[in-house]
C-alpha cells in the first residue's frame, strides 16, 4: 500500500528559489506539490511556472495563500514582510512551515520562536549540507585557533540581496563568538570606515560584496603570524539550497510542535 505523499505549497514560486525547489520536487516521491503561491502582478507569468510543472492539475496557483490551505508544508524564501504573514497563516491553520528568508528582524525571531510552541517551524539560513558542516567543524577550530587568530567572514551575493551580511555571514559569526564565549553584538565589525583604529584581537570582521550573478559564497578566515587557514563554501546554483529545504519539509512532517534547523535534519 503507498503511503500518502506530504502536500507541499510553495511561496514565491516565481523566484529563483521557488522555480529551483519545483524542479527539484520531482526528484522526490513522498512529497508532492499541491500550492504555489505568486504576487498577483505575476499572474501574467504565469507561463512560466505551466513550463516547469508541465501543466499538471494537481498543482494549483494562488496569489494569496489563504486561498488554498491544501497543504501540510509550506515552504517560504521570500521577503521578511510576506514570510511573518504566511507564518501567521499557518500558525491559525495548524501548518507545518520552513523558513529560508533572511533579514529577519530580532522582533521576528521571537514571533518565530513564540509560535513554534503550537506549530513545527524549520528556520536555516542556508540549507546546503556544506555550510552546515561548516557550523560543525567550527567548533573545533575555533577552540584551537580562536584565541590568537584574527577572524574575519567574507560572503559573496548576486547584485538582487537586499540583506547584508547575509543571515548564513551572520550565523557564522554567532557560532563563532558561541564557541569563544563572546558577546557578538560587542566583537563584530560591519563597518571599517567609521573605526579609525587598529584591529583588535578580539574581533570577528565582517565582509559584504555585491555582484552579478553569484548564487553564494562564504569564507571564514582564521589568520595567525604564522599559518592562515581558511574555510570556504560556494554554492554553484540554487540546487543544493532546495535540496535540503525540501528535504526539511519530509523531516519537520513529523514532527507535531518546535523550532528546529538543518542541523536537526542532518543529525550534525
Amino acid at each position: 500500500m503507498n503511503k500518502k505523499k506530504i502536500k507541499i505549497a510553495i511561496s514565491g514560486a516565481l523566484g529563483k528559489m521557488g522555480q529551483s525547489l519545483i524542479k527539484e520536487s520531482k526528484n522526490f516521491k513522498k512529497i508532492q506539490i499541491t500550492s504555489l503561491i505568486i504576487k498577483k502582478k505575476q499572474l501574467k507569468n504565469i507561463h512560466k511556472i505551466n513550463k516547469i510543472t508541465k501543466k499538471n492539475k494537481k498543482i494549483k496557483i494562488f496569489t494569496n495563500i489563504k486561498k488554498n490551505l491544501n497543504f501540510d508544508v509550506l515552504i517560504d524564501f521570500t521577503n521578511p514582510k510576506n514570510t511573518i504573514k504566511n507564518l501567521n497563516i499557518c500558525y491559525q491553520n495548524n501548518k507545518k512551515i520552513i523558513i529560508g528568508t533572511t533579514g529577519l528582524s530580532k522582533k521576528d525571531y521571537l514571533d518565530i520562536k513564540k509560535k513554534s510552541e503550537k506549530i513545527s517551524i524549520l528556520y536555516s539560513s542556508n540549507f546546503s549540507v556544506g555550510i552546515n558542516l561548516i557550523f560543525k567543524i567550527l567548533k573545533i577550530i575555533t577552540k584551537n585557533l580562536g584565541k590568537d587568530s584574527d577572524i574575519e567572514i567574507l560572503e559573496s551575493h548576486h547584485r538582487y540581496k537586499k540583506d547584508s551580511p547575509s543571515g548564513t555571514a551572520l550565523d557564522l559569526g554567532k557560532n563563532i563568538a558561541q564557541n569563544m564565549k563572546w558577546n557578538f553584538n560587542e566583537v563584530s565589525v560591519f563597518n571599517r570606515t567609521k573605526k579609525n583604529e587598529k584591529k583588535t584581537q578580539k574581533e570577528i570582521g565582517f565582509n559584504s560584496i555585491r555582484a552579478g550573478k553569484i548564487i553564494g559564497n562564504h569564507s571564514v578566515i582564521f589568520a595567525k603570524k604564522e599559518e592562515i587557514l581558511t574555510i570556504k563554501h560556494q554554492a554553484f546554483n540554487r540546487k543544493a539550497f532546495s535540496i535540503g529545504a525540501i528535504k526539511a519539509a519530509i523531516w519537520i512532517n513529523q514532527k507535531k510542535n518546535g523550532l528546529f534547523n538543518m542541523k536537526d535534519v542532518l543529525k550534525i
